[in-house]
């Protein structure tokens, strides 16, 4: 990508927008020069559980028909949403209608109110890690087209078929919070996501982790997620709060802060959660850079 270091992608909100906002959004990212969009995944808001949440794939697959060039993908799903069999299905869909354009972010979830609301089990972080691990082994293998015979703790496939299969595969993103979720990322993950607070901390977890794994630093690559400093009034109660405003995105000088981040080891950045309110300035920013 020209303009900045390394690419640069937009995470746009899923809470109290509609569908019409979103794709708008997403055609308008694309035209300011970004590299990705990204969709969040939950069914219900972290805020009043009756806010309007937008479906994650639903909406990604509908960005990949009205963008060209702009990756898409999942920021983060959550493993717990879907059986991994379906996802892998979903997912390949995507792919077959954008190919190469479409990423896979997933992780192990974290709102219990959802899963109270939906009747969706939501049992401890180490048993959801470990059903995270089945699932990225299941859909690597569906995305083969099959058949798949696949016996693991938590998914039981026999010859299993699943074509279209994607060409090229998706990159699959391990959202790693922990140092256990970074250390996941860097055993099974093409990529790895951590907010930019917490890298600091855990990027020597994560490369103890590929040590550990005979992995090296060029098999995973690294997104950094950053909010926007000003929250507004739009602000959503229980989303990502950044705990050090020295971490936040910097739209005023993309540029640079790109560059910065890269010489601290990111390969990709992520604008996080940006809401109506503050789309314009995300717009202005890129066009500065890119236009």
């Amino acid at each position: 990508m020209s303009g900045t270091a390394i690419p640069v992608g937009v995470n746009l909100t899923s809470i109290g927008v509609d569908a019409a906002w979103w794709l708008t959004a997403a055609r308008r990212v694309e035209a300011a020069g970004y590299d990705a969009v990204w969709a969040w995944d939950h069914f219900v808001s972290r805020g009043r559980l009756d806010d309007p949440v937008l479906e994650c794939w639903s909406t990604i697959a509908a960005a990949a028909t009205v963008t060209s060039r702009l990756r898409v993908g999942s920021f983060v799903t959550n493993v717990m949403n879907r059986h991994p069999a379906v996802l892998a299905r979903i997912v390949g869909t995507v792919a077959d209608i954008a190919p190469g354009r479409v990423e896979l972010g997933i992780g192990i979830g974290g709102h219990p109110a959802e899963h109270a609301a939906y009747g969706i089990e939501f049992p401890p972080p180490m048993e959801r890690a470990a059903r995270l691990e089945d699932a990225v082994a299941a859909i690597r293998a569906l995305w083969t087209g099959g058949p798949v015979d696949l016996g693991r703790p938590s998914i039981d496939l026999r010859r299993a078929y699943a074509a279209p299969a994607p060409g090229p595969t998706p990159r699959i993103i391990i959202g790693g919070e922990t140092p256990a979720g970074a250390r996941l990322a860097a055993r099974i993950g093409d990529a790895w996501t951590c907010f930019a607070e917490r890298y600091d901390a855990l990027l020597p977890v994560f490369l103890t982790g590929l040590e550990d794994a005979g992995r090296s630093r060029s098999d995973v690559a690294i997104l950094v997620a950053a909010e926007l400093p000003d929250r507004g009034a739009e602000s959503v109660t229980g989303v990502h709060e950044p705990s050090d405003p020295g971490s936040a995105a910097d739209v005023d000088d993309l540029g640079a802060w790109a560059a910065a981040w890269q010489a601290r080891g990111a390969d990709e950045l992520v604008l996080h959660w940006v809401r109506p309110h503050q789309l314009e300035a995300v717009l202005a920013a890129g066009e500065r850079v890119w236009a």
